[in-house]
């Protein structure tokens, strides 16, 4: 799905932030035709959760059906004599609403969608007239269960989880250690599109010669669209044009360079990229792309940008901040870009889920590399189905069709922490079968970045997803969930992890999470859990290890900031691991940590030869190559 945009042949408008909202707690909405409106003395705004929004409506852990209405004005300029008489259509786009949703414009139901993370639409041509206004009704409902991804459990379900331990129980209940918000968490909007038209652009980049690169380009387009024309060009360079016909809704362009201006961290320079429809007529549709020159690939022990090795260092992130949640706010983005920089880190993973496509535009931008993740986190294989894999797979296809085209974007992890509760499942056959199709799929989607999973140790080196990775993601805690105050015991038992298991997989390995919740303020003068020293003394002792292997490829602190947690004994209301606070104020790590990564601007081959001298050289091929 193509993003928003204003063209000569395309127009938008944004709903306005402020909603009438209605909880439906006891689900009798739909009964009582609030589909054709209600009334409420209650506003949300959107984007926005609405928990901590309307904590004092008694909604902060409202876990249920939530109803939306707004009215839209629908311009005239939404109209084919607008724009010369050609036909148009009418979207309904919703940037992302957790997890079910569903649409009425003026009583009349337009569509259904299931995932919480990213957009969909709803054709909604028939319903709407330009110049006149509609009524938009929204029926949001966040509830998961053992077939959604990602994956929820039920309050009497933990009884069920001997493994889980006594006392694990979160409220609201969730299956993961982050809050479990509801709402509308991205913008909607109103477009108006040519009927002909391209709907989709997979954009595809390898190096070519020693300093040339092949631009490949597949355009997906409506019925009635008999060719396409693409135009790449870069600042104070030639353009390339290249043009092809539309078959079967598709047409293939190959753009090739002779010299090249490679995307990386240390210059993320970004051609544009501009696509025309055409329908033997003339030009029917235009859009633009940014697009970023660049390969990534896997040899041996080694993770290559642009064939030179690349240490990751950076964090685990995620989208939460306070009162709004889990929607997208561009001031806390352009901060953390901000900080991400400052602190020296070259990258971050969208843990646990999809982000807000606004995020890998700003990565795209700042030469950040971004580890991309499916909503499927602490997957239970022993209560998963058919249709729990099918979901998994649709998520998968719809976040690779997403972002493929972000440079950014270096990896997907399919998943996080499989058999977090130590099912037996997840290290079974039982898990080799449900992630075998899974891996399958993506390297169809995607034969241009490699995947992974990040483990758990519950999981052990024998959980089932390691075994189809391209790097080795492992998520450690030794120091706080066990050995804990114990950071000689920690480093050993780390050490002898990360070596298991390059002996066995023969990867890169990488150290997606570790940390230490941390109370700022707190001080000791001996190891002490929760203090600012214990945070940032674990942190350079899993870094001191970590750096002195051969086989890693990079090591991520969990977490970037704090955020909110659901409700359970080892929280303070926050998980705080993060090395800065809910509204990112710095910590005493977040200080250790730009003076060890030292320069905000080093680039990733700086990193490799700080931290294993003669490891940033491009590979020697193998005698067997």
């Amino acid at each position: 799905m193509l993003r928003p945009q204003h063209t000569a042949h395309r127009t938008f408008i944004s709903a306005a932030p402020r909603w009438t909202f209605r909880p439906d707690p006891d689900d009798v909405g739909v009964g009582q035709g609030w589909a054709n409106g209600f009334t409420s003395d209650l506003t949300v705004a959107v984007p926005g959760s609405w928990n901590e929004q309307l904590a004092e409506a008694g909604l902060m852990h409202h876990v249920g059906p939530s109803w939306y209405r707004q009215v839209i004005f629908v311009p005239p300029t939404f109209g084919s004599a607008a724009f010369g008489g050609s036909a148009r259509r009418v979207l309904l786009r919703i940037g992302a609403a957790s997890h079910h949703t569903t649409a009425w414009i003026n009583g009349e139901r337009v569509g259904t969608h299931q995932g919480g993370f990213l957009p969909f639409a709803f054709d909604v041509t028939d319903h709407v007239t330009p110049g006149t206004s509609a009524c938009v009704v929204l029926r949001v409902d966040p509830r998961l269960d053992a077939e959604t991804i990602p994956q929820g459990i039920r309050a009497e379900e933990y009884a069920e989880s001997v493994e889980r331990g006594a006392g694990s129980e979160h409220f609201p209940p969730t299956r993961y250690d982050f809050f479990p918000y509801g709402g509308i968490h991205r913008p909607v909007t109103l477009l108006s599109v040519p009927s002909l038209r391209a709907t989709h652009a997979d954009v595809r980049t390898r190096l070519h010669g020693p300093s040339g690169a092949v631009v490949e380009i597949t355009v997906e387009v409506t019925e009635g669209v008999t060719a396409v024309k693409a135009l790449l060009s870069g600042e104070d360079e030639d353009s390339h044009a290249t043009e092809a016909l539309a078959v079967d809704g598709r047409a293939q362009l190959t753009v090739e360079l002779d010299e090249a201006r490679l995307w990386s961290p240390e210059s993320p320079f970004l051609y544009s990229l501009t696509i025309h429809a055409l329908d033997g007529e003339g030009v029917t549709d235009a859009y633009d792309l940014r697009v970023g020159i660049r390969e990534v690939t896997v040899e041996r022990d080694r993770l290559l940008l642009n064939g030179q090795p690349i240490f990751l260092q950076g964090f685990g992130k995620h989208e939460d901040v306070p009162v709004l949640g889990k929607a997208f706010a561009m001031p806390f983005a352009v901060k953390d870009m901000g900080l991400l920089r400052w602190i020296g880190a070259n990258s971050f993973r969208t843990a646990h889920y999809p982000y807000a496509d606004a995020w890998l535009d700003l990565a795209d931008e700042h030469g950040i590399l971004v580890i991309d993740e499916v909503p499927a986190v602490s997957l239970n294989l022993h209560k998963a189905t058919a249709t729990t894999q099918a979901r998994h797979e649709e998520a998968l296809r719809a976040l690779i069709r997403r972002d493929r085209n972000h440079p950014s974007v270096i990896m997907w992890a399919l998943g996080n922490e499989p058999g977090l509760a130590g099912e037996e499942d997840a290290r079974t056959e039982v898990g080799r079968r449900y992630w075998k199709p899974l891996f399958e799929t993506a390297r169809k989607l995607d034969p241009t970045r490699p995947l992974t999973v990040p483990s758990c140790a519950q999981a052990t080196l024998d959980d089932a997803a390691l075994a189809f990775c391209d790097v080795i993601s492992l998520n450690r805690y030794y120091g706080w969930y066990t050995e804990p105050g114990q950071l000689d015991r920690a480093a050993d038992r780390l050490r002898a992890d990360l070596e298991d298991a390059y002996e066995r997989y023969g990867c890169p390995i990488f150290v997606s999470e570790f940390g230490a919740d941390t109370m700022e303020g707190l001080h000791a003068t001996f190891p002490q859990l929760f203090t600012e020293e214990y945070q940032a003394d674990l942190i350079e002792r899993y870094l001191d290890v970590i750096e002195a292997l051969d086989f890693t490829c990079g090591a991520h602190v969990w977490n970037f900031a704090d955020f909110l947690a659901p409700q359970n004994f080892r929280r303070v209301v926050l998980n705080r691991k993060g090395v800065f606070n809910r509204t990112r104020d710095p910590k005493q790590a977040a200080f250790r940590l730009r003076e060890r990564w030292n320069d905000a601007m080093a680039t990733p081959r700086d990193i490799i030869e700080k931290h294993a001298p003669g490891r940033g050289a491009s590979p020697t091929p193998s005698p067997e190559s």
